[in-house]
């Protein structure tokens, strides 16, 4: 993979990492493109809005209907509204939502009729999506059901790649105090979860880690890495666009010490190390993912606390 910092002027176009056309015959024979689709995983306020404002500069598709700016992200979200409603439906079932911090929903019982039908949503929205040979879809909850959101794109025979969106937890707790008065256990426990479960999903697809730090202090250099790293062609019209939208004022917190250690183990510390590697392309240990992923999932990482504070204060009853 390349990281070397292209000169082109400000405002002239960007062309990374050229492709090969892929095409697909449809029912009548005829060629079509084949859709790719890249999924923004990871943990909330990881930097996921500005990945994927970004890929969509540079000529990558966003669907439609998204959700609108607010205090809270000023500067968009680039979610879809229907991706929210359809996945806040799926897991109200099983009374959860984002901030739910345990795995019950990936490993409990979930009803063949219910996933046929929820993956059968999906197929609607994703061929509902625009028709261009590379489309971003970014929306958290869909770290926590990739299951059904990766088997209804293969069910169309679309490519699915992945971007795991990394940050530094303290910066994660921050903004999540900041924005929802969350607890340093309860995001603890949900930067454990939702990064164990982005690495863990996507494995078998092609992919690419970019730590939020790294894109505002070299976009160029992030934007050359998810070329290579997903064979995708990204052609920026203006760097000076794309470098006015990751203007510093983007990062409210910064972390100047290690995340604090709430669990029994440095199981954050541990998964942050790894995580920080591979968005600086040194390879994983699968094997210490697979420990601490083994500890979070069969209670070997006491997550007491964080339940209860979701349970009182989250989950969809507590509203």
């Amino acid at each position: 993979m390349r990281d070397e910092t292209s000169s082109d002027p400000a405002n002239a176009p960007r062309q990374m990492s050229a492709r090969p056309d892929r095409t697909m015959e449809n029912s009548t024979g005829a060629g079509t493109t084949a859709r790719e689709f890249i999924f923004v995983l990871g943990m909330g306020r990881s930097g996921t809005s500005a990945l994927t404002r970004v890929l969509s500069l540079c000529n990558v598709a966003l669907p439609q209907n998204l959700l609108p700016a607010n205090a809270d992200n000023q500067r968009g979200y680039w979610e879809p509204i229907d991706v929210i409603e359809l996945n806040d439906r799926f897991l109200l079932q099983y009374d959860a939502n984002w901030y739910e911090p345990s795995l019950k929903v990936q490993h409990g019982e979930i009803e063949p009729t219910r996933r046929q039908a929820f993956v059968s949503e999906i197929v609607h929205f994703l061929e509902g999506c625009p028709e261009q040979p590379v489309v971003v879809i970014k929306e958290p909850r869909i770290t926590a059901l990739t299951d059904y959101w990766f088997e209804a794109a293969l069910r169309m025979n679309s490519s699915i790649k992945v971007i795991v969106a990394v940050r530094h937890p303290a910066e994660v707790a921050a903004s999540l105090a900041a924005r929802d008065g969350v607890s340093p256990v309860l995001s603890s426990a949900l930067w454990l979860k939702y990064n164990l479960l982005a690495e863990r999903a996507s494995r078998k697809f092609p992919r690419v880690f970019v730590d939020y730090g790294n894109l505002l202090d070299d976009w160029r250099r992030e934007i050359d890495r998810i070329a290579g790293a997903l064979d995708i062609s990204l052609e920026a019209a203006s760097d000076a666009e794309i470098a006015q939208f990751l203007s510093r004022g983007l990062r409210h917190q910064i972390a100047s010490n290690p995340a604090a250690e709430l669990f029994e183990q440095n199981w954050i510390a541990m998964l942050r190390a790894e995580l920080s590697d591979a968005a600086r392309d040194l390879p994983l240990d699968p094997s210490l993912i697979d420990t601490i992923f083994a500890a979070f999932a069969n209670g070997g990482i006491d997550l007491t606390a964080a339940i209860r504070e979701f349970e009182a204060r989250f989950a969809p009853s507590s509203g």
